[in-house]
């Protein structure tokens, strides 16, 4: 593993200012969506009032499970201690006892394997800043989501959150999860040559580092990795703290000037949208929670875009959204995937911002993306045979 140099700042004429940029606009049918957000908080200020909050948002909607089983079960840690994860499987499908002998919630070293049809199997992990996000136990939606229609076996991941538990620990949990997935295959009915991993947000940058831990430590093989609006760079938003600290007031009169559904050109431009969703700056803020406290660079397996050698990777998925300002980041990352003779699928979607799905979810936009990604997913874990 190997760490990427520092990119060269852009210079003022790249980086621009509002004045200059040409304007973006979040799209037309996301406007009510947008208008209707709450201002932006700083989630960090109370991590557990905000964890539970965000509980409380969950517990008030249940998700619709029909069709679809769940078991949890705890994987040992070295320390002593035990990690989480939660087992989605369509209604009687194969493995759905977890084993002849195995029971919700119990040690996963007791799960035997089994018999029965395989089917594919996805690694979800959660977004949330690397600090929040996990969803009650039997409710993630987009575990139950993708369980249903793909079909596949959906294999949720309770992993250390920062700041309490700084990386490595979030994604030495991820990739241990992996293992434990592979090792028991059959009891899980899991097809092991079918495993992919996705995530939205944090989640896509896990998925971007266990995909380079199973390549580098020889690992249980994965056929995709789906990164969605993935936070792979600790260095996103550094231009915009170092280039707007004087002009805030002026950037944000601008973007209020140009309307409540416009913002200026860029993913990491503030503006009227940065009042409202995450900018660059708050993505910053994420990464000084997650990063061991003092560190200057992240490494390959806490950032990707880090990594030097992008050779060897499963095929990738990366879906990135135009008001997003880890946008350019995801694009760069799928490029020098591609530029490494990784397959690569690309979507970006226009006059959207970080998580519009969450707020717009009966939109078009919301699900056109959705479905695409999804799409995908089948695709590369119900591959065509010509």
């Amino acid at each position: 593993m190997s760490v990427q140099p520092e990119m060269p700042p852009r210079s003022a004429k790249q980086h621009g200012t509002a004045q200059h940029r040409t304007a973006v606009r979040v799209h037309p049918e996301l406007r009510p969506a947008f208008e209707s957000l709450p201002q932006f908080s700083d989630p960090y200020e109370d991590i557990e009032a905000t964890r539970e909050g965000f509980h409380a948002m969950l517990a008030a909607v249940p998700a619709d499970r029909t069709g679809v089983d769940s078991e949890r079960f705890e994987i040992p840690r070295a320390d002593g201690s035990a990690l989480t994860v939660e087992v989605y499987r369509p209604e009687g499908g194969a493995g759905s006892d977890g084993g002849e002998d195995a029971a919700p919630g119990q040690d996963a070293r007791t799960a035997d394997d089994g018999a029965g049809r395989a089917l594919p199997a996805v690694l979800h992990f959660h977004g949330g800043g690397y600090a929040l996000g996990r969803s009650l136990p039997g409710q993630d939606r987009a575990a139950i989501a993708l369980c249903r229609e793909l079909p596949a076996v959906v294999i949720t991941v309770e992993y250390r959150l920062a700041p309490e538990h700084r990386y490595p620990a979030g994604v030495e949990d991820c990739y241990r999860a992996l293992e434990w997935a592979a090792e028991r295959a059959g009891g899980l009915g899991i097809d092991p040559a079918r495993i992919a991993l996705t995530g939205k947000s944090a989640g896509g940058g896990l998925s971007a580092a266990v995909a380079l831990m199973a390549r580098d430590r020889g690992g249980p093989a994965i056929v995709h990795q789906s990164l969605c609006v993935p936070d792979l760079d600790d260095r996103v938003g550094a231009d915009e703290a170092a280039d707007t600290e004087g002009a805030d007031a002026e950037e944000a009169d601008a973007g209020r000037a140009d309307g409540a559904g416009a913002v200026g050109e860029g993913a990491d431009g503030d503006g009227a949208l940065g009042a409202r969703v995450t900018t660059g700056r708050s993505v910053r803020r994420s990464w000084a929670h997650y990063l061991p406290e003092g560190t200057a660079a992240a490494d390959a397996y806490a950032a990707a875009a880090r990594a030097t050698d992008l050779s060897g990777l499963p095929p990738a998925y990366v879906l990135v959204c135009d008001l997003d300002p880890m946008r350019d980041a995801g694009l760069a990352y799928a490029r020098r995937l591609m530029d490494a003779g990784v397959p690569v699928t690309v979507r970006n979607v226009p006059g959207a911002w970080h998580g519009f799905e969450l707020f717009a979810p009966e939109t078009r936009v919301a699900k056109e993306m959705m479905a695409h990604w999804t799409g995908q997913l089948r695709a590369a874990l119900y591959p065509v045979v010509g």
